[in-house]
């Protein structure tokens, strides 16, 4: 067979060769490019799900606080109002002192100088000491009223304390509320 009759039969198969790698190389091509723009589509569509959910953690957080702070208005306004009763109370009784201890009780009863130290020592929360001269002898200028009034005083602080705490407690559980959301 000569070159050109087998140039001739082989011919047919080159050109069929050569268009199945052009068809590989375009198919290809394809594939690296369409790979490409889904490789670029996921990274798109997994910032956006980024920023959606920092806006829906932001949105939680805003919301949280938002009713925090509506729960911390509450419990403030509830706390005012407490202690604003607590302390017409106080002042009711105060004005009472008179009513219940006259001038006679005062004039009949001595303060003892022991008890007024041991007072003033509870009120400032440290101990009395060693007693100076007689426990017994009479406190110069403290009437049975005056500690009548003092003692009302101090009843009055710890009832306001009480209701602080309890506001407190109640501004605590609605604080531990929201950040068990």
């Amino acid at each position: 067979m000569s070159g050109a009759l087998a140039w001739e039969l082989i011919r047919p198969v080159v050109r069929a060769v050569a268009w199945l790698l052009i068809l590989v190389a375009v198919i290809g091509a394809y594939v690296v490019i369409q790979s490409s723009r889904l490789r670029a589509a996921d990274r798109r569509a997994s910032a956006a799900q980024e920023r959606a959910q920092r806006a829906d953690n932001a949105r939680r957080e805003a919301e949280a606080a938002r009713d925090l702070a509506r729960a911390e208005v509450r419990v403030v306004t509830r706390y005012v109002g407490r202690v604003q009763v607590v302390r017409e109370k106080a002042q009711i009784i105060t004005l009472e002192v008179p009513v219940y201890v006259s001038p006679n009780a005062d004039a009949a009863c001595t303060v003892p100088v022991g008890f007024v130290r041991l007072h003033d020592a509870a009120a400032a929360n440290e101990p009395a000491g060693q007693p100076a001269g007689n426990p017994d002898a009479p406190a110069e200028g403290v009437a049975l009223s005056d500690v009548a009034a003092a003692v009302a005083d101090n009843y009055a602080s710890a009832h306001e304390n009480a209701e602080q705490v309890i506001g407190l407690q109640d501004y605590v559980r609605a604080l531990v509320g929201h950040c068990g959301r």
